[in-house]
């Protein structure tokens, strides 16, 4: 098996297209990619369809700078502090241009990365009969089924899934704990996968326990060591989430003139996630680091 470690930019240069539809994070509001966004708005990736329940400003980010073509989740903006300026500067003004939505809820997301991931052309769910998203997204449709109702979700099969985990070795077989979200389904729908990590590790510590990994090795399609993808988001075990800084973005990009400052002194600004780090401060992301330990107990993998 070949070696799949690439740095940030090979990876997003190499695997990432115009016009592709991608998975940006799908454990919710931990080990959110935004390193691998900021690497998309450098090299000015467009037109893409950008999918996932939630990774809060990651979205806004790209869609203040005009990255996105297409929303396809359940929720964009900023879990601080509610919905993001450049979601709703998007939506009601265009600014800078209008996006499409594709509604859905966490659950029927979900379901569509995993009938993707399971090679059917859908899920059938009752969770969304009697609300409004089979009115908002018209790709949801009411079926019966020997008499009773059914909305069948169809499945997602996106171009790309952009995910982080803990470690990973260079094969491209992984680790990752904590909440894990939708982020297995995601890689297993996805035609690549690009695996961010904090670290990266001899294959025997990933054989020592496999049912902690994410997908086969077979499946990824490139490995980037990338130490704090992740921040501003959480990284169960290593980094707890800077509130602070998300309340800070929200506060500076409230006009467009304030997002564009932002973006170019924190994304634009620099060339690279260390020179990223480096602005952000060495204080401020040890403050970030997990000081204390909730180790799991060992388990015997033996069998004879």
């Amino acid at each position: 098996m070949r070696d799949k470690v690439q740095t940030l930019q090979e990876a997003i240069e190499t695997h990432i297209q115009s016009g592709d539809s991608v998975v940006l994070g799908a454990c919710l509001e931990p080990m959110i990619p935004f390193a691998a966004a900021h690497e998309i708005i450098r090299q000015e990736k467009k037109d893409l369809n950008v999918i996932a329940p939630i990774s809060d400003i990651l979205f806004d980010m790209l869609i203040g700078v005009g990255s996105v073509k297409k929303v396809t989740a359940a929720w964009a903006g900023n879990v601080s502090a509610g919905l993001g300026h450049n979601y709703r500067r998007s939506v009601e003004k265009a600014i800078p241009h209008k996006v499409k939505i594709e509604d859905h809820s966490n659950f029927s997301l979900g379901l569509a990365l995993l009938g993707g991931a399971m090679g059917v052309p859908y899920l059938p769910t009752k969770s969304l009969l009697g609300t409004g998203l089979v009115k908002s997204n018209p790709k949801l449709k009411v079926e019966e089924y020997e008499g009773e109702k059914l909305v069948h979700v169809p499945s997602l099969n996106p171009d790309v899934a952009v995910l982080g985990v803990q470690r990973a070795d260079k094969d491209g077989n992984a680790h990752l704990w904590g909440n894990i979200g939708v982020a297995q389904d995601a890689a297993l729908a996805s035609k690549k996968v690009i695996l961010l990590a904090e670290e990266i590790v001899d294959k025997e510590v990933i054989e020592s326990d496999p049912n902690r990994v994410l997908v086969p090795g077979f499946k990824v399609t490139s490995v980037v060591h990338c130490p704090a993808y992740c921040h501003p988001s959480p990284m169960q075990g290593l980094y707890g989430r800077d509130h602070q800084f998300f309340h800070e973005y929200h506060t500076a990009t409230k006009t467009r003139e304030g997002f564009i400052d932002w973006i170019d002194k924190y994304v634009k600004g620099v060339d690279t996630h260390e020179q990223y780090l480096h602005l952000v401060g060495n204080t401020r992301l040890e403050a970030l680091k997990v000081k204390s330990e909730r180790l799991a107990s060992p388990v015997n993998y033996a069998s004879e």
